[in-house]
């Protein structure tokens, strides 16, 4: 497929945070639209399923102005000028959850709602955790738990998890997690 010819693009709009674009495209059958969609205008972002041992993972509790209530969610944050997404991944788990990892995997690379943004999310398996705390941007403390990985039925049903981001990830954790094993066991989670 030939993707649309940019005709123009103008900002439409400007935040502390986002910035809207305007794009006029022509499409190779002729036909014209316009799209606006939220500028990327940084490095990307992290999202870290971590690991503190192979059955449990580390979930904060944090507000979210979106949905104006607490959520249970991955720990996760933008990389900075000059970080690769492991970098970003493991200062991230240091900041938000008091712990560093060993060993950290890339598992994907996720975009949230493509028709009006490029914002990406790097999902990273983060184990062999040591604690360490980093100083981080939160306005208040956030509250680490463990749960249990093959309890995810459980989480999905909560009215507090429900990040799509978050699902998804730990659904590929899991997967990448079940692949790596020498026995095959009879979950069925």
């Amino acid at each position: 497929m030939i993707p649309p010819r940019i005709d123009s693009r103008r900002e439409v709009a400007r935040s502390r945070l986002f910035a809207v674009e305007a794009l006029e495209l022509t499409f190779s059958n002729g036909a014209t639209r316009s799209f606006e969609r939220l500028k990327s205008g940084g490095h990307g972002a992290v999202m870290i399923v971590a690991m503190p041992d192979p059955d449990h993972v580390l979930l904060i509790r944090e507000y979210a102005a979106g949905p104006e209530q607490y959520v249970l969610t991955l720990p996760k944050g933008l990389i900075d000028p000059g970080e690769d997404p492991v970098t970003a991944a493991n200062r991230e788990l240091m900041e938000e959850c008091g712990y560093g990892a060993h060993d950290i995997e890339p598992l994907a690379e996720l975009s949230l709602a493509p028709n009006y943004m490029d914002h990406r999310m790097n999902v990273m398996l983060a184990r062999d955790l040591y604690e360490k705390r980093l100083p981080g941007d939160e306005p208040e403390p956030l509250i680490v738990e463990r749960h249990r990985l093959d309890e995810l039925p459980a989480l999905l049903a909560r009215e507090d998890f429900h990040e799509a981001r978050a699902i998804a990830a730990l659904f590929m954790a899991r997967e990448r997690l079940l692949a790596g094993e020498e026995t095959h066991s009879p979950r069925w989670w």
